[in-house]
């Protein structure tokens, strides 16, 4: 198997068309397709569906694919590699977020690894809610991820960033917005806005297990997976929200937090990332992170 064979497999996977592929590498169709022909009979199968009008990845070919494109980063690795000065950490890295909730996170951690690692090369992935996380960084199409605490996989490691009190957020017209400080069973009757069960969100699991623990099971009259435009429905009057109080300064116009009083219920803001042995990239982020965010005294 060469490298070139590698190379016109992952333009054709991506492309799903021989001339686009043909164009991306410079090359003509007919080599092209000889090409993959030639790899083909190397592994012994087939990994496109060809017709008149279409291409496809057999099974095999979609089992390829991320090898392929592994094979393909190392190299650029290894050819960065002896371009930069000994001592220096270099590498790709991706991470996954769920977008408002980590802002008190993602922005620190993100500078001080430009600052510290320059030679990282960083992909922030958005709206990626804990359970998919935990998926992904199973399989390894992702590297580290913020997500909400405990994790329940033993393939994953996991550290606690930082722990959130929980509070309600209200539209303004609401009878308890004004207020300094509210029951949670005082929101037994009002609709509630979380992320959908299936989305596996460590917020809708908050949701429920404070509302259950207060007395209640809150109605729901609206799901949706990105936070801030859960709030943005909350202050158009669709329902109340349980959030964590780091968002309390970016509550859109028309909505309040309001803090709960009595039993406070917490977020649990987490790192997480795969037991298996990673990248001298990954173990430099994870260092970086303990000076940058470090572990609090656990609340509960």
């Amino acid at each position: 198997m060469e490298i070139r064979w590698l190379e016109a497999f992952i333009a054709v996977a991506e492309e799903l068309h021989f001339g686009n592929a043909a164009l991306r590498l410079r090359m003509a169709q007919s080599p092209l397709s000889q090409t993959i022909r030639k790899l083909e009979r190397s592994l012994g199968t087939e990994l496109f569906v060809r017709s008149t009008r279409s291409v496809e990845l057999t099974a095999a070919g979609h089992a390829l694919l991320p090898h392929a494109r592994q094979v393909m980063e190392e190299l650029t690795i290894a050819a960065q590699a002896v371009k930069v000065p000994q001592g220096k950490v270099y590498g790709k890295l991706s991470l996954g977020f769920t977008g408002v909730l980590n802002q008190l996170a993602l922005p620190p951690m993100t500078r001080a690894l430009r600052s510290t690692h320059p030679d990282i090369e960083l992909t922030l992935v958005g709206r990626v809610m804990t359970h998919d996380a935990v998926h992904q960084l199973e399989a390894g199409s992702l590297d580290l991820a913020f997500v909400g605490l405990p994790v329940d996989s033993a393939r994953i490691n996991s550290r606690l960033l930082a722990q959130e009190a929980f509070g309600m957020v209200l539209p303004q017209e609401h009878p308890l917005a004004d207020r300094e400080g509210v029951e949670l069973a005082a929101f037994a009757d009002d609709s509630f806005i979380t992320p959908p069960i299936s989305a596996g969100s460590a917020l809708y699991q908050s949701t429920i297990y404070a509302c259950t623990d207060a007395g209640f099971y809150p109605t729901v009259s609206q799901e949706i997976t990105d936070p801030y435009m859960t709030m943005m429905l909350v202050a158009a009057g669709v329902g109340v929200a349980f959030m964590p109080e780091g968002i309390a300064h970016v509550v859109p116009p028309g909505a309040v937090f309001v803090p709960l009083h009595g039993k406070q219920y917490y977020m649990n803001h987490g790192l997480a990332w795969s037991v298996r042995p990673g990248s001298l990239a990954r173990d430099a982020f994870l260092e970086l992170s303990e000076e940058v965010l470090p572990s609090p005294t656990k609340i509960m």
